[in-house]
């Protein structure tokens, strides 16, 4: 497997996830500066979370306008994978790649624990090395984590299987519509998740919930 981490400005996440990539691949990705132009011949480009350009304005939306995201929008739409966790996965909505927007948390405070998903499809690259029904707990960091999209628009990603990803029942973290943490793009090779499984791979750290994720990746591209 071959793999991009994109760093923006205020990037904090782009070595965890670099980690957690070499850690299941053997392979250190490449780490591609958001002003490049060109994207390395990759099967993977994940968008890491952090703090794009400090957050300013809407969260995602200056880094949505960086020159690579020309290059990942064309890997996207050859059916390339792209993974947006967190600030990552603002950058895709803001970017057009997936549906909706994450808005301000509901209690308008900065939200940084551990949350509990269930993970809803596992027919995907993403996630077919976890069971349907599965809890997970990843960490959360986040202020604006609050998806929203339209009635229409959330019925057809429910009905095409598109919400990859649930908070559990009671730990809705920031006021996320149907409990909505991760979707998926229509051709189900581009998905948005807000908690960080990068954090949680190494069993030192505790239970290594977010590891299934990126060997999923693994065994899908090999």
């Amino acid at each position: 497997m071959k793999s991009a981490v994109i760093v923006f400005p205020g990037s904090n996440r782009d070595r965890d996830t670099a980690d957690a990539l070499e850690l299941v691949s053997g392979k250190r990705p490449a780490m591609v500066w958001h002003a490049d132009s060109e994207l390395p011949d990759v099967d993977l480009v994940v968008v890491p979370g952090g703090f794009s350009y400090g957050d300013y304005l809407r969260c995602g939306a200056m880094a949505s306008q960086s020159a690579i995201m020309k290059e990942i929008k064309a890997h996207a739409d050859k059916g390339g994978l792209v993974l947006g966790i967190c600030n990552g996965f603002q950058v895709l909505t803001e970017s057009h790649l997936l549906p909706g927007a994450l808005m301000r948390n509901a209690g308008l405070k900065f939200v940084s624990r551990p949350v509990t998903l269930t993970v809803e499809e596992t027919q995907l690259s993403f996630t077919r090395k976890y069971g349907k029904g599965q809890h997970v707990s990843f960490p959360a960091a986040h202020g604006e984590g609050n998806y929203y999209a339209d009635t229409e628009t959330l019925d057809r990603l429910e009905g095409e299987g598109r919400v990859v990803f649930r908070y559990a029942p009671g730990d809705n973290p920031n006021g996320s519509v149907r409990d909505i943490a991760g979707v998926m793009s229509e051709k189900h090779n581009v998905m948005g998740l807000m908690p960080h499984p990068e954090c949680v791979v190494d069993p030192l750290l505790g239970p290594p919930d977010g590891l299934p994720l990126f060997q999923s990746l693994v065994e899908a591209l090999s």
